[in-house]
């Protein structure tokens, strides 16, 4: 059946005076949030992590018809969380059509909408709004203005329009009104100057606005969300005392809990389905990944009132995969495997990502991303193989013997090449690693790092650098000769 389209129509609708004119936004994602509940299931797919932390917080907040903060370091899904709140509102909601306060037919609060329904009765139109429009979203700025929250005087609206300057119909309604009977929310609350944030205690309050000189208020229904990062309070501003005493509920959001929980983030967001090329990951590549971010959050070098966002394990999981679709498009392979050495290659999405302390600006990002690799190996290494027994493969570089890993080396080369170290792969069926020589060259691969990682073997060189640096090598190799030869590069 269409939607009506005059308030005459309406008003024989199911979309009763009663309704409309008394069940305010709150009430409405109060009742379809309990309607969500007893149906049972996630009330924010694709959110994972939070279900028994943060989201129960939520539900008890919106119950609660709360205005809310959520408080977190970056990275952890707060936009998200709070884009998805329109899931809670109805499919379709009335307004007057025009309104730039999208006005409630029964009870209009500017002065068009009023002037309209006055004017036209049953016959005024009426227009509609999808969960999306009413969701209306702000980043919060210093150079924010009251005019561009709450509003201002259009002197060239009073001009075009031949109002007096004191009309309200010169009003330029800010962001604030415009979410009227919607969601309105502010990212990033402590970035927002001190005076917008006093602008803001009557509508949190008392649900209305006044604005500039004229004598109008405007009795707004709004859910309000913000959310800000806690390094912001001493950092770079603050929200003030009174705002914060306005705000119904403050929610503590987090990083994944538990490798697991960050490796089904990860799988969720990171882009690894690609054309041309069949993208196999390991379950133990896809843990190394995730066990990175855990690491840089545990390192002392690593500011941890800065956070690791978990937007570095999804760019590293898509690097890791076009390293992997680089070398199958040059060698030909139809498989693409990620190995270690693309983890090395996918260095610049870690980089980037780390705000150290003074101890790691001292040794550099490079080297702390390469020791958090290293660690991240030793872990997920220690998980699949504590109490296997190696002396076989280490006796082998005991004797001399050496392999270079080439990052860019076909899957069937590297297998042929790993095949000659004894005892070495047969230990990587822990792995289940598949029988196509992708999936073995990468378990092959992941033993050898594993054991390097736990100091058992060592390398002469950095992955990166093997092309290049033959001079280098030489060097190390002639520091190195005194040493036992357990190496693999």
């Amino acid at each position: 059946m269409a939607n009506p389209l005059t308030l005459g129509e309406l008003k024989r609708s199911a979309y009763s005076e009663a309704r409309l004119k008394h069940r305010s936004v709150r009430d409405e994602i109060r009742e379809n949030l309990i309607a969500k509940l007893k149906k049972g299931g996630p009330l924010f797919p694709g959110v994972l992590g939070f279900e028994e932390t943060v989201v129960p917080q939520v539900v008890n907040a919106l119950l609660s018809k709360h205005n809310f903060i959520l408080l977190g370091l970056r990275g952890q899904a707060k936009t998200r969380l709070t884009r998805m709140l329109t899931a809670l509102l109805d499919a379709e909601m009335p307004y007057v059509a025009g309104s730039e306060v999208r006005d409630n037919p029964y009870a209009p609060i500017s002065r068009y909408g009023r002037d309209l329904v006055a004017a036209q009765g049953d016959e005024t139109p009426i227009a509609w709004l999808t969960p999306a429009e009413r969701y209306i979203e702000k980043l919060a700025t210093p150079d924010v203005t009251i005019a561009d929250m709450i509003g201002d005087l259009d002197p060239i609206k009073a001009a075009k329009r031949g109002h007096d300057i004191a009309d309200e119909m010169v009003i330029h309604y800010g962001l604030l009104p415009r979410a009227n009977r919607g969601i309105f929310a502010v990212n990033e609350l402590p970035d927002l100057a001190g005076k917008i944030q006093v602008g803001l205690f009557n509508i949190l309050q008392e649900g209305d606005v006044q604005i500039k000189g004229f004598p109008v208020r405007l009795p707004l229904d709004l859910l309000m969300v913000f959310t800000a990062n806690p390094e912001d309070y001493t950092a770079r501003g603050k929200i003030i005392t009174p705002l914060k005493d306005r705000i119904g509920s403050e929610i503590r959001t987090h990083y994944p809990q538990t490798v697991e929980q960050g490796v089904a983030i990860t799988a969720q967001e990171a882009w690894v389905d690609r054309t041309g090329v069949v993208v196999q990951v390991p379950a133990y590549i896809r843990e190394v990944v995730e066990q990175v971010a855990f690491a840089a959050r545990d390192d002392k070098k690593v500011d941890k009132r800065s956070g690791v966002s978990q937007r570095l394990p999804i760019t590293v999981m898509e690097n890791v995969v076009s390293n992997a679709e680089r070398r199958a498009v040059l060698t030909g392979d139809t498989e693409a495997v990620p190995r270690i050495a693309d983890l090395y290659a996918a260095l610049p999405s870690i980089t980037g990502k780390l705000e150290l302390e003074y101890e790691g600006e001292l040794k550099g990002s490079d080297h702390v991303a390469r020791e958090l690799i290293r660690l991240a190996v030793a872990r997920t290494f220690n998980k699949y193989f504590e109490g296997v027994n190696f002396g076989q493969v280490i006796q082998w570089f005991d004797l001399g013997g050496a392999i270079k890993v080439d990052d860019q080396a076909s899957s069937a080369e590297m297998v042929k090449e790993l095949d000659g170290i004894q005892g070495l792969m047969e230990k990587t069926s822990k792995l289940r690693p598949g029988t196509s020589d992708g999936a073995r060259a990468s378990a092959g691969e992941f033993v050898l790092e594993g054991l390097y990682s736990l100091k058992r073997i060592s390398r002469s060189l950095e992955r990166g650098f093997m092309k290049e640096a033959k001079a280098a090598a030489e060097g190390q190799a002639a520091e190195d000769a005194p040493r036992r030869k357990r190496q693999f590069n």
